[in-house]
């Protein structure tokens, strides 16, 4: 790692964690309080529906959610997180138990994503978002440097054996650029999203002003939804396929002058 001239994409990621440290990024990562902040930007026609927040696992309603429902921390990624389908067949002891681990999870000291360390803990459940015929609805992870767009990785298949991942450019051209941590890279380009120049657009009203982020959407029933916002893709971590697709992320992020500690 060289802290003084960092040129890849996962060093500057590492960069950005010790020195780029706004207030508001605690924000936008919050999954509770992101909602209001993206909102205000570009409408809550984007925002999934909330069905309920609590402060505790004991506290969550289950009676009164609906048959199918996402619930999850807001503070992390994945620990605590189930995905309803059918009410019916559901363990509400073991999805308890797995919201009090999630709960009690510090998720900043696993690989000091320091936005985290503030979010007051809590337990979220959101509308299922139902796309037919498949588990989850693909993830379009849009990719913005310097407030602009300049790859979306779509990953299809999430939560099933036949998860893949590809990155495609502004265009909607695919790229050459892979990661192998998801077992299967894409080797069919897919038909251009309908809704994609309104993804781009908003995810750079989200992204203005920042040196990289991620803006996280799903397209239901032709519906465009916010999902997330990430700052650290791969927390920094994960390894390209090729070391030039390190180098040529990382030369798309222009590192602040100031260093805010």
């Amino acid at each position: 790692m060289n802290w003084n001239h960092p040129k890849t994409y996962n060093e500057k990621l590492q960069w950005l964690k010790l020195y780029n440290r706004r207030p508001e990024y605690t924000i936008m990562v919050d999954k509770v309080k992101v909602k209001d902040w993206v909102a205000d930007k570009i409408g809550k026609e984007y925002i999934i529906p909330t069905l309920g927040v609590w402060k505790s696992a004991e506290d969550v309603d289950f009676e009164h959610l609906p048959n199918r429902f996402v619930i999850k921390c807001n503070h992390n990624s994945g620990t605590g997180m189930y995905l309803c389908g059918d009410k019916s067949k559901m363990d509400v002891l073991q999805v308890r138990k797995g919201l009090d681990e999630g709960l009690r999870e510090n998720y900043v000291l696993q690989n000091r994503e320091w936005p985290y360390k503030n979010v007051p803990r809590k337990i979220l459940a959101e509308q299922f978002l139902n796309e037919p015929g498949k588990e989850a609805p693909d993830d379009y992870k849009v990719m913005c440097f310097d407030g602009k767009v300049q790859l979306i990785e779509l990953h299809e298949g999430r939560f099933t054996e036949n998860h893949t991942q590809a990155f495609y450019d502004r265009d909607w051209k695919m790229t050459s650029i892979t990661q192998g941590r998801y077992g299967k890279v894409a080797t069919k380009m897919v038909e251009r999203p309908t809704l994609l120049d309104e993804m781009i657009r908003l995810s750079e009203i989200l992204a203005k002003d920042i040196p990289h982020v991620r803006v996280d959407w799903y397209i239901v029933n032709n519906h465009l939804y916010f999902g997330e916002m990430t700052f650290f893709d791969g927390s920094g971590f994960e390894p390209f396929d090729r070391f030039e697709d390190d180098q040529l992320l990382g030369s798309w992020i222009t590192l602040p002058d100031y260093k805010i500690v």
